[in-house]
């Protein structure tokens, strides 16, 4: 494991948590640690490792590889819990009466899967007194650069992480995580310039170089045919569904570039209603 970063971790986060919560998800480290099962905690306590930022929080987030699910269900089943596929294509959940931890191996848009490289040179870290791998700074930006939705923007994430860690990212590994997405990634470098613009110099001037040379090369080219596609839907799942349903565009989601099929579309879209009548 990586020696932990210069950030304050002298104040844990145990308590931002209602005690029956914090033993709970306690419980679920532990159990999946002692029945071996490769996790990487995420969430609100990976951004305070990585950022020293204190915020609220009232779950927990756990990265997986998919292949791995089956076992953590039987593992759940076990202590009495319930494991549950939420949403196939990237989000499970282990309940425990109206408790739960959020199992992610992929991204909402199906971008970004959990593999392997994930589980490469983490950090460790103290999380509800159990020493647990923390995902890495990299992973942790390249989960939140796509998430732009009108009620949830994580560009303030982004900013935070870039602020904290620019010294000490795989700067070459991050381009090479967006691939072709690197668009998105250039256009949250270039927000941190005008947020701290005393601190633009942080981020490396080669990488600036590389993918504003992108961007040249591009505007020099002429343009190829291709279908019409509309890649909104990769950055919100609600704000450009006019433009496939009604624009004539091609959903983002259903090219190669993601691992959604239409029946993760459906059931994606569908939760938006959901999720707005239990929130209230």
């Amino acid at each position: 494991m990586n020696p932990i970063p210069h950030h304050d971790h002298s104040q844990p986060m145990d308590d931002e948590l209602d005690p029956p919560a914090a033993d709970f998800y306690r419980q679920v480290l532990k159990t999946l640690d002692g029945a071996g099962v490769r996790f990487l905690v995420g969430g609100a306590f990976a951004h305070f490792f990585h950022t020293g930022i204190r915020r609220s929080t009232k779950d927990l987030d756990l990265f997986i590889l998919r292949n791995d699910f089956e076992r953590i269900a039987q593992v759940a089943q076990t202590q009495g819990w319930r494991a549950e596929l939420t949403y196939p294509h990237w989000l499970a959940k282990i309940h425990s009466g109206e408790r739960f931890v959020d199992l992610i191996f992929n991204s909402g848009n199906g971008l970004t899967p959990v593999t392997e490289r994930w589980f490469r040179g983490n950090h460790e870290a103290e999380v509800l007194n159990v020493r647990v791998p923390i995902a890495n700074a990299e992973d942790a930006l390249l989960s939140k650069a796509f998430i732009m939705e009108r009620e949830r923007y994580d560009g303030g994430d982004v900013a935070h992480l870039l602020q904290a860690n620019a010294a000490t990212l795989d700067w070459q590994s991050l381009v090479e995580r967006f691939g072709a997405h690197w668009r998105v990634l250039l256009a949250h470098l270039t927000l941190f310039g005008y947020v701290y613009p005393g601190e633009r110099h942080h981020i490396p001037h080669e990488v600036m170089e590389q993918l504003m040379a992108r961007m040249a090369h591009e505007l020099r080219e002429p343009l190829a045919p291709s279908e019409n596609v509309c890649a909104g839907t990769l950055l919100s799942r609600a704000q450009y569904l006019h433009d496939v349903s009604r624009g004539g565009y091609v959903d983002g989601r259903l090219t190669p570039a993601s691992t959604m099929t239409d029946r993760d579309v459906a059931a994606w879209t569908d939760a938006i209603d959901k999720e707005k009548n239990s929130s209230g």
